[in-house]
């Protein structure tokens, strides 16, 4: 039986080069015909977002955005803008409120739907953190117009790696969350693990109770940009995120690859995973999405090829395998998915050391 599929979209939000504008402009018309309803703007290579927050956007880039934006809203879609305001927790006075308040005010000017205000991968073990952090959440909700604003915690799994890369928890961080933020404001998690491969319903009720809110999933597959993950390209359906979620999630945001067109397979799966409820079938889903995205015959080679990609990765390829893949995607690179691969043969696609969580 067919079941509701929650508020779905997906967050470019990875470590490493993030995908050119053009690859962008594919998504709308992409992620409206797979059942989903909002894309983010939030790449861990973008300055302006980041570590250089509190400076001006060059123009150029600022009108690819209020054009990225336009597409998507033509789409029926929504979109969104991930703001990172880099460790500003740490010395949050008058001088940061201002710079923060004029770049929220910027961010309006493009009429986002969703504004993304994220802490993750900073150094957390700190006194006051989830009061300084909920006092720069409620002055960016003075002044947002964005519908909707949700927040990534420093800390955003229970994952022991997220400790050991940028300290210990505070004591009643989560709960002291839940009870300082707007009940309006969504809150950002990644599960038991940073990349977790299923989502009980117990864990996300537990989450749920000590944050005052049901969770709103980041969910990092397929995302590629770890140390782990970077060799390979995950092809295949979702799996495990299924009807039991609906009810638990505020949405789920998925985190793609550093190849945008080869992305697009695993994402044309994710709605089926939830409507087909307890008939979904993740292996013949993998092949269908691969056909439908790829077209036949692409699809049938990828498909043959797809252990190659999802299970083998490009460091482990003998080079018997590597001269076998060359043969069949080089002669086709004007397609921009034999592109991505043959780039990925190429040793393109390096990681980035900026990710530490793994």
């Amino acid at each position: 039986m067919a079941t509701a599929v929650p508020y779905l979209g997906v967050i470019e939000g990875f470590f490493g080069a993030s995908w050119a504008w053009q690859e962008r402009a594919a998504y709308p018309a992409f992620l409206g015909a797979h059942g989903y309803s909002f894309y983010v703007y939030a790449p861990k290579d973008e300055p302006f977002l980041r570590k250089r927050w509190n400076e001006p956007f060059p123009a150029e880039r600022l009108n690819h955005l209020k054009d990225l934006c336009a597409a998507f809203k033509a789409a029926g879609l929504h979109f969104g803008v991930g703001l990172s305001p880099y460790e500003a927790y740490r010395a949050y006075g008058p001088e940061a409120r201002t710079a923060l308040r004029a770049k929220v005010e910027v961010l309006n000017s493009l009429h986002v739907d969703i504004l993304c205000v994220l802490f993750d991968d900073m150094r957390g073990d700190l006194p006051n953190l989830a009061e300084t952090q909920i006092r720069i959440l409620g002055d960016i909700r003075d002044v947002s117009t964005a519908p909707r604003i949700i927040f990534c915690p420093t800390y955003y799994s229970y994952d022991p790696i997220i400790e050991r890369c940028f300290g210990a928890m505070p004591q009643n961080y989560l709960e002291d969350l839940g009870k300082g933020l707007d009940d309006s404001i969504g809150l950002f998690w990644t599960g038991e693990k940073v990349m977790s491969s299923a989502y009980p319903a117990e864990h996300l009720s537990e989450v749920a109770e000590r944050i005052r809110r049901k969770p709103f999933l980041w969910d990092n597959y397929p995302v590629n940009d770890s140390k782990r993950a970077s060799p390979f390209i995950f092809l295949r359906a979702f799996e495990n995120r299924g009807a039991h979620l609906t009810e638990l999630l505020s949405g789920h945001a998925v985190n793609p690859m550093k190849q945008p067109w080869l992305s697009q397979i695993p994402l044309a799966s994710l709605a089926l995973n939830y409507s087909q409820g307890s008939s979904y079938d993740r292996d013949l889903v993998s092949m269908m999405c691969i056909n439908q995205v790829c077209g036949e015959e692409l699809g049938k080679l990828i498909g043959e090829d797809l252990a190659l990609f999802n299970d083998v990765g490009g460091a482990a390829l003998s080079e018997e395998q590597r001269r076998h893949l060359r043969a069949r995607y080089e002669p086709r690179i004007e397609n921009p998915i034999c592109r991505e691969i043959v780039t990925w043969l190429n040793g393109g696609y390096e990681f980035d050391p900026a990710c530490l969580t793994d």
